[in-house]
């Protein structure tokens, strides 16, 4: 991956909706090698294509952190359970106080709280949980800045 690569993965960040033709006046570059780099880059398995909802627009009024401290022979099980669930945003296995964070979005604290209690909670393996309520989104960013 080169520059150009870099570029035109920042402009579709920036504006996933961006045409070829648009693309390729910003950078400087036709717009078939524009085409060409962006199959190349799916192909490659390096960006994908996707649509990211706003939760609050859609009524997901509730996100929130879970640390959870599993059985140490669990880890791996937990996480793909976690991983599985609906309302997991995103699921990694860390170091550190908790053995796994997840990402959850539910349309309410009460829709959270059931959720701890009766998903997480019974996932054989889970130790504890530590839950970090999300009161203000400042920044949504869904990429790495490159």
């Amino acid at each position: 991956m080169d520059e150009l690569d870099r570029k035109i993965i920042r402009i579709l960040q920036e504006n996933g909706r961006a045409s070829n033709a648009r693309i390729a006046r910003d950078v400087g570059v036709s717009e078939g090698t524009v085409r060409r780099r962006l199959q190349s880059l799916l192909q490659d398995g390096v960006i994908k294509v996707v649509a990211l909802p706003d939760p609050e627009v859609l009524g997901y009024n509730t996100e929130a952190l879970v640390g959870i401290q599993v059985d140490p022979d669990k880890i791996d099980s937990v996480a793909r359970q976690l991983a599985a669930l609906r309302e997991s945003a995103w699921v990694s296995v860390t170091t550190g106080s908790f053995d796994i964070f997840s990402w959850v979005t539910l349309p309410s604290s009460e829709d959270l709280g059931n959720f701890l209690k009766s998903e997480v909670g019974t996932i054989p393996g889970v130790r504890r949980t530590e839950t970090f309520v999300n009161l203000t989104v400042l920044k949504r960013n869904y990429g790495i800045n490159l």
